[in-house]
């Protein structure tokens, strides 16, 4: 493979498009800091000066024009930590199903896991901001961390190629004291409710109404069951006194789903 890019970086309309960096001259700091994360010598600074680049800095008067933010090294950082972590997640667990391997996939690069890696290599530290911007804020913001952590994976893949793309994630993602933590962690509630209805042949359960269900809660409005596909009447105590005050104990009334409704489901209010 490290041939193949070769070959494909050598090619004059692709290399153009490589070598446009940003304009921002890289800072003595920024310089020894990629340095000692790389451990060699540094090849064209300008696609790590970019990926250090948070997308405040572009729209700041004071930046020189042609300044580019990490955003589109983030894509490419984020299509090459996936295909590492999945050629490692399938050479590592030979017995696992691909459900479970997408599942510990998603644990290792969803943002608040990447953000915990970038924390350890302090990218935070260096990142080039905009002078209006909120530094203290930002500079530990999951979401700013886990851009500049996948950003920097890309502008490593374009200057050394996928072998020093593979090192870095090898030392600071899967090497990482937290690798096999967030790989035995059940934390994916909607993976283990999917997986529930499947083994209790139920229908598959309808997440987006879980964002209604606070909203529920609170106005006293019915709200179903992702799993039973039942509506229960919720709302504040005040307003369930109210309820159970009109309706006889013990008696409940039920409306039965419309025939053209796919899921069979029925509404009850007790």
């Amino acid at each position: 493979m490290e041939q193949l890019w070769q070959k494909i970086s050598a090619l004059p309309i692709f290399s153009a498009e490589l070598k446009t960096g940003s304009a921002l001259t890289a800072t003595p700091e920024s310089i020894e800091f990629v340095s000692r994360l790389l451990g060699r010598k540094l090849g064209d600074m300008r696609f790590y000066t970019t990926a250090l680049t948070h997308r405040s800095a572009v729209h700041d008067p004071s930046t020189p024009l042609n300044t580019h933010s990490n955003q589109r090294l983030e894509f490419l950082g984020d299509a090459i930590l996936g295909l590492v972590i999945t050629d490692y997640l399938f050479r590592e667990l030979p017995d696992s199903p691909e459900g479970e391997l997408s599942n510990t996939r998603a644990k290792i690069v969803n943002r608040k896991s990447l953000a915990g890696f970038a924390r350890s290599i302090k990218i935070g530290d260096h990142l080039i901001l905009g002078e209006s911007a909120d530094h203290a804020k930002i500079r530990v913001s999951e979401s700013t961390l886990a851009d500049a952590l996948e950003a920097f994976i890309g502008a490593i893949w374009l200057d050394r190629g996928i072998s020093a793309a593979t090192s870095f994630i090898n030392e600071h993602v899967i090497e990482h004291r937290r690798f096999n933590t967030l790989i035995t962690a059940e934390n994916n509630h909607k993976s283990r409710l999917i997986e529930h209805t499947q083994a209790l042949h139920l229908p598959p359960p309808d997440t987006a109404s879980y964002r209604k269900r606070a909203q529920s809660m609170k106005n006293g409005s019915p709200s179903r069951s992702a799993a039973t596909g039942k509506f229960s009447a919720e709302g504040s105590p005040r307003e369930k006194r109210m309820q159970n005050s009109t309706l006889p104990p013990k008696q409940c009334s039920t409306l039965k789903a419309y025939p053209e409704e796919k899921r069979a489901f029925s509404w009850r209010l007790c």
